[in-house]
């Protein structure tokens, strides 16, 4: 039976607990083993590091990785190739090691597309919050990126101000609390995910009067707000079916199978029109044909 060592960055963003579901999910259908390696800490180089060597240990037959930081656990990473265990990356590049296979989205069209069908339902006028994730994640600094490159194109869309999210509920819930003056009547939060939108409705009452609020990766959470009409739109950032399809590359590689070196997952937009199909919780949700996206990759 192949055995994979999985990693993910934490337990607290419905992301990660999405991708393991996914790479589970995948796993169980080609009888493969696996052992998944999370820190106990959220995004915790140390911990990733230690998990990394723990994995080795266990001789892997692949890795499926998320890296915690873009550079600082690449010494780490490195020791996957010497010891054999090829990598398979998904979510973030990493920069260091002989990565097999990636599989994201582009953070910055997503970013962008969130961001144009923002303005547009503010009718190109108004004030807005922005919501920053993790300053040392690779999605948060190009989804700021497609932000501000989107917002150019509105000079009548004033930021207000820009909080550190750091893509945590919890977190999005305190800095916007706190902050007063730069929040008050303002007419829209741009979120760079999911996590940190509901982190803003939070501090709302039911009946209290609220921006319109958009994030980014389509967790069931987000797709239930706004089905109820509290979040106005996310971006699909399908965790699930990124590490699912991170996860089956491994696998065929293993089996002797040539697997494309990148595969990007489509941008969407899911707004009141078209989030039913995602309102369902992650265990109800489809996984990815692979024929049908590596297809896609090669065209």
């Amino acid at each position: 039976m192949m055995k994979l060592a999985v990693f993910t960055k934490n337990r607290t963003n419905p992301a990660y607990e999405a991708a393991r579901i996914g790479a589970d999910r995948t796993a169980n259908r080609f009888g493969a083993a696996i052992t998944h390696y999370v820190p106990d800490i959220p995004d915790d180089v140390d911990q990733q590091i230690a998990l990394i060597d723990r994995a080795i240990a266990a001789r892997p037959d692949a890795a499926v990785f998320v890296p915690a930081h873009e550079t600082k656990v690449n010494d780490a990473i490195l020791r996957f190739g010497a010891a054999g265990v090829p990598l398979f990356n998904f979510i973030t590049r990493t920069t260091a090691g002989d990565r097999k296979c990636f599989v994201g989205s582009d953070d910055r069209a997503l970013a962008i597309a969130i961001t144009r069908y923002l303005c547009r339902r503010l009718s190109g006028r108004g004030d807005i919050v922005i919501l920053e994730g993790t300053a040392a994640s690779a999605t948060s600094r190009e989804r700021l990126e497609g932000f501000r490159a989107a917002l150019a194109d509105y000079p009548e869309i004033r930021v207000r101000a820009s909080l550190p999210g750091e893509y945590q509920r919890h977190v999005a819930r305190e800095v916007f609390g706190a902050a007063g003056e730069a929040v008050r009547g303002i007419d829209a939060v741009l979120c760079a995910n999911d996590v940190m939108a509901l982190g803003v409705l939070d501090t709302f009452g039911a009946n209290d009067p609220r921006p319109l609020v958009v994030g980014v990766n389509a967790i069931p959470e987000a797709i239930k707000a706004i089905a109820d009409g509290q979040m106005l739109a996310t971006a699909n950032f399908d965790a699930m079916s990124m590490c699912s399809l991170a996860t089956e590359a491994a696998i065929r590689h293993l089996r002797g199978e040539t697997v494309p070196r990148e595969i990007a997952l489509p941008v969407t937009v899911v707004d009141a029109a078209n989030c039913a199909a995602w309102n369902l919780p992650f265990d109800a949700r489809k996984t990815p044909d692979w024929d049908h996206v590596t297809e896609r990759a090669k065209a």
